[in-house]
């Protein structure tokens, strides 16, 4: 078997695993790619933009308050005032990186405002091009470092332990399924997020929840597993990936409306299409479930700006023969972000020694039940570069013991067809723990997961992580017996205080 060492282990080439690798500069860095560098990372989807309090009428307080007020009452208020305290410096870093944001004419940064917040702080580059800009941007700046390596089409199948501490991570080569031992002392698993799980998604196809897989299959504390945010307005033409229509669109005015030409916000949500995602998407769903379909109606507030405003959207409307800027765009609730993960502190450190973890893979308790939106990237670069510090310190304190063991070979999942268990998985996930829940739902879902785990082909990396992901959150929604954010029970409607607190687990405990 290959082996292979370094100073630091990354797995995920995204915002939080390259602004974690350079950050650990001028440590000898390897990041792990499951494909080619700038394809399959989440960010590189981002439209909305970054969220920071920049304007003058703002401040890292108001930040914070609506970042709480969007998580329902549970996220960690140490932990958001880290993030919204730390927000422009991670903004100003990106600029001195070269990163080409959105400016007005007066050459001050555009900022603009989407759903539930109550000032314009959102940064935006080409309008809706936020991710690809900030992903480029980092890739560019690794690229300068000698001492980053980028293993790109790597596959990580578990982590590799030795007396309860994490020593590095299994892979495979994505084409030959070569397997390859990475070790290193320090291990950051950022791996992204878990929305392939889902039938209805807007996240890429390498979101298959690996980095919680291996981290619960190694024994690590998970967190806020129930809660996953359905984005209310995916572009609804068929494809999978589901693109997405930003929320910076209804932030502009935008409004929905059904087929029958009604404006059912206002009477939802004071806030009507800028209310929090979870109400507007159950309002959408609810709708669908009435027999009616749902459009974005971007003609009045938008119109004719629609191609230089949101030039990504546009090309997704007026590839699949729609005009946004004469016709109402059609959209549907997908799976979008897990504000669940694994449990780490407020510098990223997991239960497991030697291990950190950082954006959505993680849980920093930032979030609670319900991302406030444009807060994801945001946390990946706080996060990130807060892990990198940690190591870093970690490094200089233990300087001169350098010498370690290798551990045991592991052997990495054997690859099978599994495309119909997946496809079947991911029904039953949209279906019975999607946006509306109840009892008798989870407890179907849970048997299904249960069938699809004894097949021979359960054995096949992807599915393998899904079920085990898919499990915990099925069992986290059915222990939490309330409505609160992203986290819907029918039969449980209320929010209920003896719940207003973050969940944890352990795979051992639900296996």
């Amino acid at each position: 078997m290959d082996r292979r060492t370094s100073d630091a282990l990354i797995v995920g080439a995204g915002i939080a695993g390259l602004a974690a690798a350079l950050k650990l500069q001028p440590a000898r860095v390897t990041v792990l790619c499951k494909t080619h560098l700038g394809k399959g990372a989440a960010t590189e989807w981002a439209q909305g933009g970054i969220a920071a309090a920049l304007g003058k009428d703002d401040s890292p307080r108001l930040h914070s308050i609506d970042t709480r007020r969007a998580g329902a009452g549970i996220s960690d208020a140490k932990i958001v005032d880290i993030l919204t305290h730390d927000a422009p410096a991670r903004i100003e870093e990106l600029l001195e990186l070269g990163a080409a944001f959105d400016r007005t004419a007066g050459g001050e940064l555009a900022l603009g405002r989407e759903a539930a917040h109550q000032r314009r702080r959102i940064v935006k580059a080409g309008g809706d091009a936020t991710g690809h800009e900030i992903l480029q941007t980092l890739i560019e700046a690794v690229a300068a470092q000698p001492t980053i390596e980028i293993e790109q089409n790597i596959v990580a199948d578990d982590l590799l332990l030795r007396d309860g501490r994490v020593t590095g991570a299994l892979g495979h080569l994505n084409e030959t399924g070569r397997p390859i031992a990475f070790h290193a002392r320090s291990v950051v698993l950022a791996t992204g997020g878990i929305g392939r799980l889902f039938r209805y998604t807007t996240n890429p196809v390498g979101a298959t929840g690996d980095g919680i897989a291996m981290a619960a299959r190694a024994g690590a504390v998970l967190a806020d597993m129930e809660f996953v945010q359905f984005h209310p307005t995916a572009l609804a033409i068929g494809q999978d990936p589901m693109p997405l229509v930003t929320e910076a669109v209804r932030g502009e005015g935008a409004i929905l409306v059904n087929d029958l030409g009604e404006r059912f916000m206002v009477a939802v949500h004071r806030d009507a299409e800028l209310a929090p995602r979870d109400i507007v998407a159950r309002a959408i769903f609810e709708q669908q479930q009435r027999g009616r379909t749902v459009g974005l109606d971007a003609r009045g507030a938008i119109g004719d700006r629609f191609p230089t405003a949101f030039p990504t959207v546009f090309r997704f409307c007026t590839d699949a023969g729609i005009d946004p800027r004469i016709q109402n765009i059609p959209v549907t609730p997908a799976a979008h972000y897990h504000m669940g993960g694994i449990a780490v502190d407020e510098w990223g450190r997991t239960s497991l020694e030697n291990l950190w973890a950082c954006g959505e893979t993680s849980a920093t308790g930032v979030h609670g039940a319900n991302r406030l939106a444009s807060n994801s990237l945001l946390e990946a670069l706080v996060y990130g570069t807060r892990v990198a510090t940690d190591i870093a310190n970690r490094a200089k304190r233990s300087a001169g013991t350098s010498s370690f063991d290798w551990p045991h070979d592991g052997v990495p999942p054997v690859a099978s067809d599994a495309t119909q268990a997946i496809s079947d998985l991911r029904n039953v996930m949209y279906a019975n723990v999607g946006l509306v829940r109840n009892q008798e739902a989870l407890r179907e879902a849970l048997a299904r997961i249960s069938e699809l785990q004894a097949l021979p082909e359960s054995t096949s990396p992807v599915l393998r992580n899904l079920l085990v992901v898919g499990r915990l959150i099925v069992q986290a929604a059915l222990e939490r017996r309330e409505s609160r954010g992203s986290h819907y029970r029918s039969d449980y409607p209320n929010a209920d205080e003896a719940f207003a607190k973050r969940s944890f687990t352990r795979l051992r405990d639900v296996a």
